[in-house]
Formats: structure tokens, sequence, C-alpha cells
């Protein structure tokens, strides 16, 4: 393996690929001196370089993982893949949909493996929503609202829609095995200028379900909520509670019309609203990445598409360069 990019993400990256015999990071590039300095401390067994070149003419290296910014995305796995590496690119795959085309039709040329690091699709919770949702236990899906906010990391290269709202649609893409038909959205400009750093965006998907998102980087609370409002049941998705994720909510709106009662006090007021019982499913804990991972060696060794690649990467781009022209419009609906 070798790993392109050691700053925010990429020694986690770096810790997992380093797991002999299942993967050997030979390499690391990074054009931070200082950055490389401490991965030769963390990892002494491994070569340093700030030349990526070097990395695509060696023989030895099966596989490249890129953790660069948005914006270096296109060219370096566009070299990676050209050199016959196989390729685990951070989300998003990249900043526009005609790049992102482009080197999904390049890995399935060069029979390569292109996998994008939409890590939350590993979440074992994530899972458990998806087969709650695909199986119809919730019934009929009504609308989901999601927010992921938190204090930084503020991008320089990117809006907070394409660093945070990527991983909300490829989150409701995969529960619903569908891409968005619209989206309109606003978003707000306040440290560097041209990059959004809270947007709200709406997007309407096949089947008449409703999905609103609130993604900033500039909010004293860090939050990844999600709530599913079904018409059998609703659940609600709160990633940060590690021990109990998920909650299933036995509520629902019945169709059968009924005139309310005489109302003429607080207490028979709470007693007209329906409630439920609350279900937490057990789920155990793991690490995402780590599941990311091996998955894509998994996919290297025995041939297997990855759960999302170039293909699914390319929806969630379409989606994102629809929300930036409606934030253009001042949140006109525009078609993805």
């Amino acid at each position: 393996m070798a790993v392109v990019g050691a700053g925010h993400w990429g020694p986690n990256l770096i810790r997992n690929f380093e797991n002999p015999p299942a993967s050997v990071v030979k390499t690391v590039v990074d054009r931070d001196r200082g950055r490389l300095d401490q991965v030769r401390a963390r990892f002494p067994q491994v070569q340093v370089t700030d030349q990526f070149d070097g990395v695509l003419a060696d023989a030895e290296i099966d596989a490249v993982v890129v953790a660069t910014p948005t914006s270096t995305h296109h060219a370096i796995v566009k070299a990676a893949l050209g050199a016959g590496k196989h390729v685990l690119v951070e989300k998003p795959i990249t900043t526009r949909t005609d790049q992102a085309l482009e080197l999904t039709a390049l890995a399935e040329k060069m029979n390569r493996v292109l996998m994008v690091g939409h890590v939350f699709i590993f979440n074992q919770a994530v899972q458990r929503v998806r087969t709650y949702i695909q199986s119809g236990e919730l019934g009929r899906i009504y609308s989901i609202s999601m927010v992921r906010t938190n204090l930084g990391p503020i991008r320089m290269d990117v809006s907070a829609s394409w660093d945070l709202i990527s991983h909300d649609v490829s989150i409701v893409n995969y529960w619903l095995g569908e891409d968005p038909r619209t989206v309109s959205a606003v978003g707000g400009t306040w440290i560097n200028p041209g990059i959004e750093d809270a947007v709200f965006a709406t997007l309407r998907y096949p089947g008449g379900v409703l999905v609103n998102v609130h993604a900033s980087w500039l909010n004293p609370r860090k939050a990844r909520d999600i709530t599913v409002a079904g018409d059998k049941r609703m659940l609600t998705f709160d990633d940060m509670n590690l021990l109990e994720p998920v909650r299933i909510y036995d509520k629902q709106v019945t169709d059968k019309a009924t005139s309310p009662g005489f109302i003429d006090s607080f207490a028979s007021f709470r007693a007209s609203v329906r409630e439920g019982d609350i279900t937490i499913p057990r789920i155990s804990s793991g690490e995402p990445l780590r599941t990311e991972c091996d998955h894509f060696l998994d996919c290297i060794r025995n041939g297997k598409q990855p759960v999302i690649g170039g293909k699914e990467a390319t929806s969630v781009v379409r989606v994102l360069e629809a929300i930036d022209r409606s934030m253009r419009s001042r949140g006109q609906e525009e078609k993805i």
C-alpha cells in the first residue's frame, strides 16, 4: 500500500492498513516534511517521501490510498489508476461530475478497484437502519431530517456542503436505494470568501420522500442526529450516542378519521396523544474505518465490487453540484 496525504485523516488510514500480513504500508507521501517526520516516528518501518511519482513506478505497490484535499483527487487518482494501482480515495471523489465519471470509466478500463471513503456506510448502526427501511418495518418513508454540526474543522478548499452533506447524501442514497430528483439549498459564508460555512438543503427523492439537511462547522455543539419518519414507525439515529445510537418509536398517524373529544385540561390533552413503545436495538460497536479498509482489501483480493464505488460516489457529486447551483440562485429548486 501507499498512502498519499498524512494530514487530518491520513494517520488513521496508515494505522489501519499497516496491518501485516493482511496489508503493509510501504510508502507515505506528503508535501509537509513535518508530517512525514511524525509518520516516521510512529511507523519507523514505513518509507516517507514528498514525491508521488516514485509510488506510480513502484511495482511492489498494489494499491494507493488518497487522503488529500478534494481539489487534488482527480489528478492523483487518475495517475494511480493509469499506473495500474487499485485506489481508495476519500470522499468526495472529485469536485466535478465529469471528472468522477472519467475516473469510474478508467477504473473499469484498467480492471482496478476504485472505492470512495464514504465511511458512514460502514457504520453498523447505519447498516441496521437500512435493514429497517428496506424490510418495510418503518412502512412508507415520509421524511428524513439530518443535522451534522460541529465547531470546525473549517475547510479552505470546499464548502460545508461538500465536506459534511456529502456524508448525508451517501447515507440516504444507501438507505433508499435511490438518488434524489431535485434539491433546494441556501448557505452562509462568513469565514472564507466563497466557501459556505453553513448549509440548509432540502432534497426530494422518488416516492415523495423529503430529506432536510442542516450542516455547519460553525456550531458550538457536535451533532450527528437523524430522524426517519415512516407511516408505521419512526426512528432516530444519534451517532454521538455510542451505547444506544438507534431508537425505534412505535408511533404513527392513523388514516382512520376520528373526531377529537372535548379537551378541557392539560392532562386530558396529553392523554389524547398516542404513545407507543420505544425499542432500543442492541448494535455492536466497531470501527467503521477498519471495516471500510477491510472491505477495500476484500474487493482487491476477490474481485468484488465495492459497496460505494465510482458510480455511487458520482451520484453524490451530482447532488453536491446541484446544491451549489441552488445556493447561487438563492434557493431555487434544481434538478439533479
